[in-house]
């Protein structure tokens, strides 16, 4: 597994007030397209925060469920890429917190099923939507997308890192 680390505060773990994980999901089909969420102008992988006393494999399992409404069963699958950011005073001011994200490819022909989805209001609010697109043009995609809207978040960024991971690991 590939591992990110950003630490630009030279943060020690003992520093760390705070620990988040996340998980993410590559769903591919078997046309070779890419299933992302799109919201507020942003591309994004499914996925989300890992709750309390929950294993990874069962946030992808809940998160795809809830972002896309594909039930999936998944055994023993292991991330192929972890991120890891430290981040001094945030989200506030003597609040140091420790990102981790989990990179999960998913490979399933289910299609999503909308009545299934739970969406925040985040994501209502931004008009969620689910797009598929061939993984040899989703580079240009995020690009252009990143050139119009101006990637604010650093979430496209992150995805063209994490897609070239991916494609080299394959």
């Amino acid at each position: 597994m590939k591992e990110i680390i950003t630490n630009k505060d030279n943060l020690q773990e003992s520093d760390i007030t705070e620990v988040v994980k996340r998980v993410k999901v590559l769903l591919i089909n078997s046309n070779n397209e890419i299933l992302l969420g799109y919201s507020h102008n942003d591309y994004q992988f499914p996925g989300g925060h890992v709750e309390e006393n929950e294993e990874l494999l069962d946030t992808v399992k809940r998160e795809l469920l809830e972002e896309t409404g594909i039930e999936i069963e998944l055994n023993n699958q292991k991330p192929f890429a972890k991120k890891i950011g430290y981040y001094k005073d945030w989200p506030e001011k003597d609040k140091n917190r420790k990102i981790e994200i989990y990179y999960y490819e998913v490979k399933t022909d289910k299609t999503p099923d909308l009545s299934k989805t739970t969406y925040t209001e985040n994501e209502k609010d931004g008009n969620f939507e689910l797009r598929y697109i061939p993984l040899n043009k989703v580079e240009e995609e995020l690009k252009n997308n990143i050139e119009e809207y101006q990637d604010k978040k650093g979430i496209g960024k992150e995805m063209l890192e994490l897609l070239n991971i991916y494609k080299n690991q394959r």
